[in-house]
Formats: structure tokens, C-alpha cells, sequence
């Protein structure tokens, strides 16, 4: 393996297997377990990696109403209602969109009092002028990655 693709690969690795230790990912891609080490210190140190997470169930935890929530806002209150939302401890992902709405966020709810409850709490904000939630009936694909590409031309 050239040095060359390492961080590809290694990125590549990780998606297979997040918790791979260095020596496994040093075997894998026939490098040392200090190579792995320190292209992985440079990949957190870049941001190209912003950590090891586990991906949850939330249905299983008890979690069974997903919400999409798309809100226009107020120009100005767009930094104020991105910061509400981050507070918002069942909110999970937050999108500032192009389009007919400037934001989208994901949610995910005990139950449909529980997700009422925290949507009435954010539509209260005056700098929301607009909104449509959207009640995830089935989810299909989530969570996916996809495998990185080198850049190169074969």
C-alpha cells in the first residue's frame, strides 16, 4: 500500500468496523500500527474524522416517532432558532436548507404527545413564520455511509 491512499483507505476501514483496533487496521492495510496511529491523529486533527460513535436504535429505546420539522424563519432569527433547536435534546440532526424552508431538523419522539410537546415549544418562537412536520412512517435507509474516493483517475 502506498502511503499515497492511506487515509482513504483507512477511513474506508473504519466504516467497515469503527471499533477495528490499530493493529487489525495495521494488518489490514500492511502498515505499522504507528502509521495507523498517527494518520489517524492527523485525520481527528483535521476534522476528517470527528469521532467514534455508535449508531442507535432509537425505536428500540423506546424512541418510535421520527419527525421531520421544516421551519421558515426570520432572517435574523435564524442563528437564535438553530441554537433552540440544538438544546432540543430529541432533535438529532439540524439542516439550514435552500428552498422553501431555511431549516430542517430530525427528531425523534417517545410518542406523538412527546414530539407535540417539543414542536409547540419550538413553533412558539415569533422568528418561526412558517412550518410543516412530517411523521416518518418507515424508515428505509439510514444512517448509511458510503466508501470514500481516492480522487484519482484509474
Amino acid at each position: 500500500m502506498t502511503y499515497e491512499n492511506l487515509d482513504t483507505e483507512l477511513v474506508n476501514a473504519l466504516l467497515g468496523n469503527g471499533r477495528e483496533s490499530l493493529r487489525s487496521l495495521g494488518e489490514q492495510l500492511d502498515v505499522s500500527v504507528t502509521t495507523v496511529s498517527n494518520h489517524l491523529n492527523d485525520l481527528e486533527e483535521a476534522g476528517a474524522i470527528k469521532g467514534y460513535t455508535p449508531i442507535v436504535n432509537y425505536d428500540r429505546l423506546g424512541y418510535d416517532v421520527t419527525a421531520i420539522l421544516q421551519l421558515k424563519v426570520e432572517g435574523q432569527g435564524l442563528p437564535d432558532i438553530t441554537e433552540t433547536l440544538r438544546s432540543e435534546p430529541q432533535i438529532v440532526s439540524i439542516y439550514e436548507t435552500t428552498g422553501d424552508y431555511d431549516i430542517i431538523a430530525i427528531g425523534n419522539f417517545r410518542d406523538s404527545d412527546d414530539m407535540n410537546d417539543q414542536i409547540k415549544r419550538i413553533l412558539g418562537d415569533t422568528d418561526v413564520q412558517e412550518s410543516n412536520t412530517s411523521v416518518v412512517l418507515n424508515s428505509v435507509s439510514e444512517y448509511e455511509q458510503f466508501t470514500v474516493d481516492d480522487g484519482q483517475d484509474d
